[in-house]
């Protein structure tokens, strides 16, 4: 989760309600209740991370730090993530990347709840946050296959500026469709500005 070793207490919070590392798949409706309370295990949450397509190291080794968090779709959970990802950020000590790392989380939870109840089934969002206390990844996973595309919205446009925010505050940018899983991550690096 968080790379701590000592013993675990739970926040209390509405936050709560979101589901944890235990995953599955299938609808979600009403209030999201935990599967299972949150604790050190979530450590062990396999992370789908690819290369980015100018590095050639493999990811996962370079961020220590990591976390998981499962959400239903449901429009309560971008505030949830976007305290969730300041909580874990204080925790691991990069508090001067978290005003920006929770802008990016919630464009990016805001757009996978949108792909996710736009499909048959609502499926639950998924965010993985990893640090290496100079940078931080943020991966967001919906079930809806179809690659977010950036568009140049104009001033009087009532959405579409998403994406161009998260493009000019993050380092990199992209997503990939996770064909094993179904459905997409979209991943962005927020870095220590020099």
């Amino acid at each position: 989760m968080s790379g701590r070793t000592d013993t675990w207490t739970p926040q209390q919070s509405r936050c709560d309600r979101a589901r944890s590392a235990g995953g599955g798949v299938g609808t979600v409706g009403g209030t999201a209740t935990p599967v299972s309370k949150r604790g050190p295990e979530q450590s062990n949450t396999p992370v789908p991370v690819r290369l980015f397509h100018n590095r050639g190291t493999t990811m996962t080794d370079e961020w220590p730090l990591r976390d998981f968090i499962e959400f239903g779709a449901l429009p309560g959970a971008v505030p949830c993530a976007r305290l969730h990802a300041r909580l874990v950020l204080r925790e691991w000590g990069v508090t001067g990347l978290s005003e920006r790392a929770e802008l990016v989380v919630s464009e990016l939870v805001t757009n996978a709840i949108a792909a996710s109840r736009s499909l048959e089934w609502a499926f639950p969002v998924r965010l993985w946050l990893l640090s290496d206390r100079i940078q931080v990844l943020i991966l967001v996973w919906d079930a809806d296959p179809r690659l977010p595309v950036r568009i140049d919205a104009t001033e009087l446009a009532e959405n579409g500026r998403g994406l161009q925010l998260v493009e000019t505050i993050t380092t990199q940018w992209d997503s990939y469709a996770t064909p094993k899983a179904g459905g997409k991550i979209v991943r962005a690096v927020i870095a220590v500005e020099l």
